[in-house]
């Protein structure tokens, strides 16, 4: 896929100098998920997306179970109404607790769809809008001082069949081919551009590549090359915008960011700008135009990086994929963090029993065995206090602290979800995972640095 550069006469300004981005990585990553507003999953608002005129079904391909399907059955609508989602699951009260509850990071799942140039109109089926949504969400971050990490959590083409976060549950996985990789480069320069030069964007430090690829490698093919474009499309945007990039200088005295981003692409040489890597640029070039011209997302394409810090690239860690996977540490290039979620409810981890799963977490190794692959720092994005069997709440105390434990011994932490729907039909979702409900019930501290009992793990560990 490749965009038409608009013509740029009319931004030939001199790019000026913007406030130094005041994002950076906390020392210790407290971190809440904010899921299901920006990409939907209809299993934790059940009656919200019944009311919204969705369905409910199993397996979740069969009816109007996701945002895809949704967009397709309503497509007159579903631009208004989705747009009352969005302002409703996530507000400023909500941020006032979570900064009362003293998280200092979201993750924000974006589907690729929120840049809307690059969806197929005549195949693929999304709401309109969300950029202008994310933009609200962000200054309200600012304000509370509460910083950013933009995920990509929906890929063109879907990267993971049969699931709801992925936008569209389906069992035809294309993320893993030329063309998607390609959209989701165009995806990642343009969120690169928009968080050094949009002023909303100042909480954002980190891009993660993909949110849960498949776990076979064999099932991924171009994955690794993916992974070195990535980080190469990150960097090449934040050269041409003036962030200092070692390796990599910028002749441009020049013009607006998209013009500078346009003619840096056309200047590399560099065996590692190849030509997905330009044309990324290319188009990440254009589409800034169209949003630095909508009435919802305008801003002045006049600023530059200069004096800013390179954003920190992100990837799921290298063992999260089996079968001779490529290690994400080989693309880095600048600041770089890694992820991992763990989910003792789904099974495979440990025995369905509470001494099983303390033993589990309380010998937990996994930032160490990232930490020996070059795959650190490393932080959880992914966690929570389901279980398979019937929790009662002095486990669920104790559960949340050994997590707690286990997952500060890397960069931190990000609980799924920040809240989840209170309902009939939700059940008793929200106890194991609703951030703001487990603190309100005390299963999670107040100050997320703290825990109940530091002594939690003494019994089990080194058990067997």
């Amino acid at each position: 896929m490749h965009f038409k550069l608009p013509s740029l006469a009319a931004w030939s300004f001199l790019l000026t100098s913007a406030a130094v981005k005041a994002a950076s990585m906390p020392s210790k990553v407290y971190g809440v998920n904010l899921g299901s507003w920006l990409v939907l999953e209809s299993w934790m608002l059940p009656q919200e997306w019944l009311d919204m005129g969705g369905e409910s079904c199993t397996p979740c391909s069969a009816c109007i179970a996701d945002e895809f399907s949704f967009a397709k059955a309503f497509p007159n609508t579903v631009d208004g109404i989705f747009q009352k989602h969005w302002e409703t699951w996530f507000t400023q009260a909500d941020v006032d607790t979570l900064k009362g509850d003293g998280i200092n990071t979201v993750r924000i799942p974006l589907g690729y769809w929120i840049i809307e140039s690059l969806v197929d109109r005549q195949t693929e089926f999304y709401p309109r809008g969300g950029l202008a949504q994310l933009i609200r969400g962000l200054q309200q971050l600012q304000a509370a001082g509460i910083v950013a990490i933009l995920d990509h959590h929906a890929l063109p083409g879907v990267q993971t069949p049969n699931q709801m976060f992925t936008g569209h549950c389906t069992s035809d996985v294309e993320f893993y081919t030329e063309p998607n990789y390609l959209r989701a480069l165009t995806w990642a320069g343009v969120m690169t551009a928009l968080s050094h030069i949009h002023p909303a964007f100042t909480p954002v430090f980190a891009i993660e590549a993909v949110n849960e690829p498949i776990m076979d490698a064999a099932q991924t093919p171009g994955y690794g090359t993916y992974q070195e474009n990535f980080v190469t499309v990150v960097r090449g945007v934040e050269a041409a915008l003036g962030v200092q990039i070692q390796g990599l200088t910028n002749p441009q005295s020049a013009t607006n960011a998209s013009q500078a981003i346009l003619d840096f692409s056309s200047s590399q040489n560099n065996t590692r700008f190849n030509s997905d890597v330009k044309t990324a640029l290319q188009n990440t070039a254009s589409i800034l135009v169209e949003i630095a011209s909508a009435n919802s997302t305008q801003f002045d394409l006049t600023r530059s990086g200069r004096g800013q810090a390179p954003l920190v690239t992100n990837f799921m860690d290298v063992n999260w994929q089996n079968d001779n996977p490529p290690n994400p540490a080989a693309a880095a290039w600048g600041p770089q963090a890694y992820d991992n979620h763990l989910y003792y409810v789904f099974g495979g981890v440990a025995a369905a029993d509470p001494t099983d799963y303390m033993i589990s977490i309380c010998n937990l190794n996994r930032v160490q065995a990232d930490a020996a692959l070059g795959d650190s720092p490393l932080w959880f994005g992914e966690w929570g206090l389901p279980t398979q069997f019937n929790a009662t709440d002095a486990f669920l105390q104790q559960w949340a602290d050994a997590q707690k434990l286990a997952y500060s011994q890397g960069a931190g932490w990000i609980f799924w979800n920040f809240k989840v729907e209170h309902s009939t039909l939700a059940g008793n979702l929200s106890r194991e995972w609703s951030y703001i409900d487990g603190v309100e019930l005390g299963y999670l501290t107040k100050d997320p640095s703290a825990v109940h009992n530091a002594s939690v793990c003494a019994p089990f560990v080194n058990a067997s």
